[in-house]
């Protein structure tokens, strides 16, 4: 009792206390709400988990990443109807940076011309976002690709320069027998 009495005395203390009452608390509501109402838009990314082979079953995994609140709606759409089965999500999963994540998968028997979507509802956004599914092969996919084949006529090219260059170098000897 003896030291909480006299540390409660100091004058530093006694400072500190007066601004709680003169600053903190009277600023307190608006700081407060400043927090509350922020909002942070997710970043959704929308993968193939399991691409389906010999009509075996693909996945789709639609992530979002790094928002702000917590709450957040994340479905599906098969042909402009909500998937409501094969569709498992997790929980808000809190980064520890005041952000969260969650990840949705959808189990799908792919059909000819199908449009599959994710949505995604949140504080942030003024209306549902749509984000659909493209089957095309990824853009980094094609970029290996056009990398490839370039470096092959690349190589083919070379090869024929230096083939003729080579022939027209040794059509004017003749090779005689020693």
């Amino acid at each position: 009792m003896k030291q909480a009495d006299y540390y409660n005395s100091l004058p530093y203390l006694q400072q500190m206390q007066a601004n709680l009452e003169t600053y903190c608390k009277p600023n307190l509501e608006i700081d407060f709400s400043d927090v509350l109402e922020k909002t942070v838009e997710p970043r959704v990314e929308l993968t193939a988990e399991k691409k389906p082979s010999n009509g075996h079953t693909a996945m789709l995994m639609c992530s979002a990443y790094d928002f702000y609140p917590r709450a957040i709606d994340v479905y599906w759409l098969r042909d402009g109807k909500r998937e409501t089965t094969h569709v498992t999500a997790t929980d808000e999963l809190a980064d520890g940076d005041w952000y969260y994540q969650v990840h949705s998968h959808l189990e799908y028997t792919p059909r000819s011309g199908e449009r599959i979507s994710c949505v995604v509802e949140h504080a942030s956004f003024s209306g549902p976002m749509t984000y659909d599914w493209d089957p095309s092969l990824p853009e980094s996919d094609r970029n290996k690709i056009a990398i490839g084949a370039s470096g092959l006529v690349l190589g083919i090219i070379l090869s024929a320069a230096g083939f003729i260059y080579y022939k027209k170098k040794s059509s004017g000897r003749i090779l005689v027998p020693s």
